[in-house]
């Protein structure tokens, strides 16, 4: 049915099949009740999808089906003109509770609804699913069946093939668990050819879908260039007096430094779930994605942040005193001291090597007599890479985890397909020099050098997000040797 030109779907199907888990991917909604018991689902319930406060489509959550078989014998034996079976059926059968389920199920497609028959493929076809087929094909509504694979088994996947093609108008593979935006893109695709009329509402809702998801992509790029200007400008400054011990102050502010760039970063990131409408369910990283490691870990440095080169240098300097320096200034006497942060500090690790420093203690002379000690903001360029790299990696787990999803299996990324640490190491030439003049601006505190390098990065950066939106490549996963 479209009213309003808003095309309306009932998802339909025996129960325990993958049903609401369906809805709620295609809906991008984690309000809809996901469960592993069978006959959660007792009413018909609507969810719309609502772009810039407008619902563009439909997808109606349904119960399974109840009573099938006599169902479709009721159906067989019904004479009267096809075109009003289902209202004489539902007509029968009202108050009836040995088809309150199948009456409450076929209610939106008496209603106009087209149907997406959802099974769960890594099972054989039974008499009831061939029974549950012929219903939907007696209703006479356009129709597309879905296999619903819960688990790897693709055994009977060609059966039920073969049979959906006898009875639907299109035939979709589509794990509610694992789709990608790119595969949910797909399935809209399909259901514009299950009947002409719905052709052109159909290509309005995709354009819809197309269209802010490049704004929540834009929107992400903001994010990001934000959490890299407030990473890169950020600095801790603490007075002391004579009594205060220095090392245990320095220490302190170190580890003080190091949470806030955390809090920055963890922020940012749960800006980027929301965008995505994940609301309401704790999400939980792969179990081997580099994002369970701290921002300032030797392990995230060495996947995402430092060369082989420096990294044997950074080696070779554990637990060396290099990086510090004294300089006298013409105000008083100035003690600039060079160090590292987090938990490469914790390891006696100094620095990154030809000249770099990650970030900078700074004591300053105070007019009154006291004295100040300034932690930040950080001088390597590598931690823009790093922060960059784990916003992406955060984005691409995130646009991937399907809303109809409640877990993450412990190993579903450890070992299947490939994977890559970071993104940014690929990055060609010009990429990185939009980085290089970003970063750039931000440390020289040029205005009008940050602004226009800032919408340099921006643009690259959406680029860059589409292109991850539209590759099934998993990022940042920590292989097992």
């Amino acid at each position: 049915m479209i009213v309003d030109g808003i095309p309306e779907f009932a998802i339909v199907g025996h129960p325990n099949e993958g049903k609401s888990a369906v809805v709620s991917t295609l809906a991008e909604d984690d309000t809809v009740r996901v469960t592993p018991y069978p006959g959660e689902t007792v009413a018909c319930q609507t969810f719309p999808v609502v772009i810039d406060g407008m619902a563009i489509i439909r997808f109606i959550d349904t119960p399974g089906f109840q009573n099938p078989k006599k169902t479709v014998n009721w159906m067989k034996n019904y004479r009267a003109d096809p075109g009003s079976i289902l209202s004489a059926y539902l007509e029968t059968h009202a108050g009836d509770p040995d088809f309150r389920d199948d009456f409450r199920l076929l209610e939106p497609i008496a209603g106009g609804a087209g149907v997406i028959y959802v099974v769960d493929g890594s099972r054989p076809v039974r008499n009831v699913d061939l029974a549950e087929m012929e219903i939907l094909r007696l209703t006479g509504r356009p129709r597309m069946a879905v296999i619903n694979c819960k688990e790897d088994e693709t055994a009977y996947l060609e059966r039920w093939k073969s049979e959906f093609r006898k009875n639907f108008n299109a035939v979709r593979v589509f794990n509610a668990n694992k789709a990608t935006y790119a595969e949910r893109i797909e399935l809209l695709e399909s259901l514009k050819g299950i009947d002409q009329d719905w052709g052109p509402a159909l290509e309005r809702v995709i354009s819809a879908f197309k269209e802010d998801w490049q704004q929540r992509n834009a929107m992400t790029a903001h994010i990001i260039c934000d959490l890299l200007e407030t990473s890169l400008d950020y600095s801790i400054t603490r007075s002391f007096t004579e009594t205060t011990n220095e090392k245990s102050l320095r220490e302190k502010l170190r580890k003080e430094y190091a949470s806030a760039i955390e809090k920055i970063e963890e922020k940012a990131h749960q800006k980027v779930r929301k965008l995505f409408k994940h609301n309401i369910f704790n999400y939980s990283l792969p179990a081997h994605s580099i994002l369970n490691e701290s921002l300032f870990s030797r392990k995230t440095w060495q996947f995402l942040g430092l060369s082989p080169r420096q990294l044997i240098a950074a080696a070779g300097m554990a637990g060396g005193a290099a990086g510090a320096v004294l300089d006298v200034a013409a105000a008083g006497l100035t003690f600039g001291i060079f160090t590292a942060i987090g938990g490469l500090l914790g390891a006696g690790w100094m620095g990154l090597g030809g000249g770099k420093r990650l970030a900078r203690i700074k004591i300053k002379g105070l007019s009154l007599g006291g004295e100040q000690i300034q932690v930040g903001p950080i001088e390597n360029i590598q931690f823009t890479y790093v922060l960059l790299d784990r916003a992406l990696i955060y984005y691409s787990h995130i646009i991937n985890w399907a809303h109809g999803r409640r877990d993450f299996p412990i190993e579903e990324h450890a070992s299947k397909g490939t994977a890559k640490a970071g993104l940014t190491f690929e990055w060609n030439d010009r990429n990185r020099k939009t980085c290089q003049a970003f970063y750039t601006a931000v440390r020289g505190h040029d205005d009008r050098q940050r602004t226009s390098s800032r919408k340099a990065l921006h643009e690259m950066l959406q680029e860059v997000l589409l292109g991850i939106s539209r590759s099934d490549q998993r990022y940042g996963v920590i292989r097992k040797r």
